[in-house]
């Protein structure tokens, strides 16, 4: 495969990694040892924010009221096409059982966790979706009990369209607190909370590494680097939609990737030059991160023909892939990495990202080659049972005797000996290991 690159990346994941590691180690060794106390001192230090840490029935009442009611409708608008979309994922988790010879059972059942701790960051934007997307999939699961928590502000804590979206989500308790400390609380079950078996949610790279450090002692959704999003697009693309959803994912951040992937040089030509003029008609902050995002990590590739683009696109494995392009059945049936797919010009990332239904907490940095994005799933656990007749369970004895023997593991062939024995003592069995 020969790809031509218009425009390359100046900087990369691999070439941005700040070293925070130790960092939020401290952090979060200080609070496991120092409790309520430690978390406090670090929301104080953080958060600077000197309100209920536990928001009260009142105060959920109070940010209801300060939401405006065409808010709320889209709040709950976005809820319910999550909600439904999660419901219909449920459905495809069955409990199973299949007779695997004669007289042996076995079995598959789903079991939700018991307590799951969201994230949603409220910093420089109040990401109302991320309450939506994780708390409601959460819900739908049927996870015994949800914490929500997010970054409140200073004055007024935390923004009442957070607090609103994550109670209609379903929601047990909502937390003031933001950054690794937050975390730290939901995984320790802090300040009379439920110990979290899985903690989601995006966050920021303290918030990420408080996560990727804690994953085995709790579940964790996935580990997190920057949003990042790629089009295919060929010669039938509008190139104002084109630019316009290009922009529109780099203001996520200075260091979000953005690509371009086509088979059309007049169309990328047109893409580039529209862009800038677009980012420069963003306010201020959105301006600053879309430069950044546009000028070190924005890529556009020109392929040869749509199985070269297919190749570039799976090979980027990115969190959204969006494809303006003619014959969507053909891209849907032949891509294979992504986080999320976007079919024709009529949807868009963003659609994703605040109201369809489809969850926007999704594998970033190539990690959508092995995993997928927050479901109902997620919070689920497969598990596995038999049950056994005597008769059934003969042939798996002496077969699990003898394997185990091989490998060098008594106890375990005398488990299924002393079985043998005791159902059929007037049977003679060679147990003995063989190669």
């Amino acid at each position: 495969m020969t790809v031509e690159y218009l425009k390359k990346a100046a900087r990369t994941s691999s070439t941005d990694v700040s070293d925070v590691r130790q960092t939020v180690q401290d952090i979060l060794d200080e609070i496991e040892a120092g409790g309520d106390a430690a978390a406090r001192k670090y929301a104080d230090k953080f958060d600077n924010y000197e309100g209920n840490l536990i928001v009260s029935p009142d105060e959920i009442v109070a940010a209801t009221k300060a939401v405006p009611d065409k808010l709320k409708e889209d709040i709950q608008f976005a809820h319910d096409n999550v909600k439904r979309f999660a419901e219909a994922q449920k459905t495809t988790m069955q409990d199973i059982e299949i007779e695997v010879v004669p007289g042996l059972i076995a079995g598959q059942k789903s079991i939700p966790c018991q307590a799951a701790g969201c994230y949603i960051p409220g910093g420089r934007y109040s990401h109302i979706a991320s309450a939506i997307m994780t708390v409601t999939t959460a819900k739908v699961a049927n996870v015994g009990n949800i914490v929500a928590c997010s970054p409140p502000r200073p004055e007024s804590g935390i923004a009442p369209a957070i607090i609103y979206a994550s109670h209609i989500a379903g929601a047990n308790t909502i937390l003031a607190m933001g950054g690794v400390q937050a975390v730290a609380s939901m995984a320790f079950g802090l300040f009379d909370l439920p110990k979290a078996d899985i903690l989601v949610g995006p966050g920021n790279q303290f918030v990420a590494e408080a996560k990727r450090i804690l994953f085995g002692r709790v579940g964790i959704d996935m580990f997190a680097g920057p949003t990042d999003s790629l089009i295919l697009a060929d010669d039938s693309a509008d190139a104002d939609i084109v630019a316009a959803d290009l922009v529109g994912q780099a203001e996520h951040g200075y260091n979000s990737p953005v690509w371009l992937v086509t088979d059309s040089r007049k169309l990328a030509e047109a893409v580039m030059e529209k862009v800038p003029p677009l980012i420069a008609a963003l306010p201020e902050l959105n301006r600053v991160n879309a430069e950044a995002a546009w000028r070190d990590y924005a890529e556009v590739m020109l392929c040869a023909n749509r199985e070269e683009m297919a190749q570039a696109s799976d090979s980027t494995a990115p969190e959204h892939l969006t494809v303006q392009a003619e014959d969507l059945d053909w891209w849907l049936e032949r891509l294979q990495c992504y986080g999320s797919l976007f079919l024709g010009e009529e949807t868009t990332v963003a659609y994703g990202d605040k109201a369809s239904g489809t969850n926007h907490v999704l594998p970033t940095s190539g990690a959508a080659s092995y995993t997928g994005g927050l479901s109902v799933h997620k919070y689920m656990k497969i598990v596995t049972w038999q049950r056994s007749t005597r008769e059934g369970a003969k042939q798996v004895a002496e077969a699990t005797a003898r394997i185990s023997r091989l490998e060098g593991m008594e106890g375990h062939a005398r488990t299924a000996d002393i079985r043998l024995a005791k159902y059929f003592p007037d049977e003679t069995f060679d147990l003995s290991a063989t190669e």
